[in-house]
């Protein structure tokens, strides 16, 4: 493993020197009919759960935007599937292997399928992505927006979201092409869950409480030093426990089932990302720290709670449904659990 990401911090180096300042977004022409943008092309060369989950508000936006177009995906690793199940507008996805020196032909066989395919519209979604400009540059594309103009932060305060930054960047480009100013709400994370979907968390989780009380859900994994101790998450579950006396109090848990309160809390546990979903979709608030799962829950539908204190909270708190982030560096305990306290009880925010 050591060896792997030894050699995979070597290819983006490379990467990123081969790729600083190349390419601008081709601004040829004006767009004078949205209709006839007809097959676009997203650039998403990353294999995380979380990274793929926070490009669902840029197809939302292409939807709306080109509501007759067919979008492709270039990603990474084998989960795009199940995250965009949901998207009817979703035609092909392009996969890179997650491990491409162990799979050369493969990996560089997706590199030259994306110069077999015509696209009316090419987007990077990371500007600062090597791999995501070079695949944008390498189709034949009659628009290719890069991401790479610095927004004004007056005008797009929150542009440093990964999730709004490609939007803005599209919104931006497409008004130098001639269409007007998009003032629309950024739409927020979605997975778009079936009613089955629906139905089937709803059963899993009347199974894990027996009960139709309000049901707040922790997970108190996260990779790296994004990881809360356990101590940290003691006191917290305490506190929940005192403060919410009437709920329900249920931990999710990572994939290798391990859990930061010793499971004291009834527990749920899939290695399926929409059963997570599902189970999630039907909790009343969910916590925990800045992870894939935060974004899987955000995408849900439920209202989420992020915790940040080593990552950055402009960039990738949730945001929509009633979520929100807390910077547990300066923000006590106590203050964001009373503000947990007015979502319980609030009706849940539709958007």
């Amino acid at each position: 493993m050591a060896k792997f990401i030894k050699i995979n911090l070597v290819r983006r180096r490379i990467m990123q020197g081969l790729m600083r300042n190349v390419g601008q977004s081709r601004t040829d022409g004006v767009l004078e009919d949205p209709s006839t943008i007809k097959n676009v092309l997203i650039c998403r060369p990353n294999d995380r759960l979380g990274n793929l989950l926070l490009i669902t508000p840029l197809i939302q936006e292409i939807q709306s935007t080109f509501p007759n177009a067919k979008i492709d995906l270039f990603v990474r690793g084998g989960v795009a599937p199940l995250v965009f199940e949901g998207y009817d507008c979703v035609d092909r996805i392009l996969m890179l292997p997650k491990r491409p020196f162990s799979h050369l032909p493969t990996y560089f066989g997706k590199w030259f399928s994306l110069r077999k395919k015509n696209y009316d519209l090419a987007i990077n979604v990371e500007s600062n992505s090597s791999s995501g400009r070079l695949s944008t540059l390498l189709t034949h594309a009659r628009f290719k927006s890069l991401g790479e103009t610095e927004l004004e932060a007056s005008v797009y305060p929150d542009a440093v979201h990964i999730a709004k930054s490609p939007i803005y960047h599209l919104r931006h480009y497409l008004e130098q092409l001639g269409l007007p100013k998009n003032n629309n709400p950024i739409p927020p994370l979605d997975l778009k869950l079936s009613d089955a979907e629906y139905a089937h968390g709803k059963e899993l989780l009347q199974n894990l409480t027996g009960n139709s009380r309000k049901t707040i859900c922790i997970f108190t994994f996260a990779t790296g030093n994004k990881c809360y101790p356990k101590d940290w998450w003691a006191n917290c579950y305490a506190k929940l426990k005192e403060q919410f006396p009437d709920c329900n109090i249920v931990e999710i848990l990572p994939m290798h089932n391990e859990s930061q309160i010793d499971f004291a809390a009834p527990s749920f546990y899939s290695k399926d990302v929409r059963e997570m979903a599902s189970f999630l979709s039907q909790v009343d608030v969910f916590i925990g720290a800045d992870s894939g799962i935060v974004h899987l829950s955000a995408s849900s539908g439920a209202p989420t709670v992020g915790l940040f204190w080593v990552t950055n909270i402009n960039k990738y708190a949730p945001y929509g449904r009633g979520s929100f982030g807390v910077n547990t560096n300066d923000t006590p305990l106590e203050q964001w659990i009373s503000r947990v306290g007015e979502v319980l009880g609030s009706a849940r925010p539709t958007a």
